[in-house]
């Protein structure tokens, strides 16, 4: 694979792997250095490239393995989670629906975090970026009865805290097990 096969083939899948990997370590910067870090790899090894038949499965199992490499590699670090919603567009609402979606999605990504590694990256993998399950179990090495287990399990867990929230009108901490 010369230079420009590589820019037409890998490079594009950049945006995912950014997300995936600021997902994943919840910081911008490391994300940065995560598809860099991908990007470089991919170029090394990109004579055995042309093999791949799901070059952007590929890129993503990549990504997740380096994530979480540098996850383990690191010593814990108090990080704060990502400002209520920072994907959203800006709206004319009225302030306090805009407060309450805030905290619904605050509350939501405090679910997230408190399960487990594996389901955090399926249901990311699954529900938010849309992939399929052939595409998780090619990303992830687990087979397709594992990930439609483990997602069941998250969706459960998640639907249960957010019941819990709307039922009490407040999170109570602790783990959600």
């Amino acid at each position: 694979m010369n230079a420009d096969e590589f820019k037409r083939v890998v490079l594009p899948y950049g945006k995912k792997l950014f997300h995936f990997a600021r997902f994943l370590l919840k910081d911008e910067y490391l994300a940065q250095d995560a598809v860099q870090e991908v990007y470089i790899k991919l170029w090394k090894m990109r004579k055995e490239l042309v093999k791949i038949v799901n070059m952007e499965a590929f890129a993503i199992k990549i990504t997740r393995n380096w994530c979480l490499d540098r996850m383990k590699s690191r010593k814990p670090l108090l990080i704060g989670d990502y400002p209520a919603g920072f994907d959203q567009q800006k709206d004319v609402r009225e302030p306090d629906s805009i407060l309450e979606q805030n905290d619904r999605i605050r509350n939501l990504y405090a679910i997230l975090e408190k399960l487990p590694e594996q389901q955090k990256i399926l249901i990311r993998l699954r529900d938010i970026d849309g992939y399929e399950f052939d595409e998780i179990a090619d990303i992830t090495g687990l087979n397709e009865v594992t990930i439609r287990v483990n997602l069941s399990r998250a969706r459960k867990k998640i639907r249960e805290e957010i019941m819990k929230i709307d039922s009490y009108g407040f999170r109570k901490s602790g783990s959600i097990n």
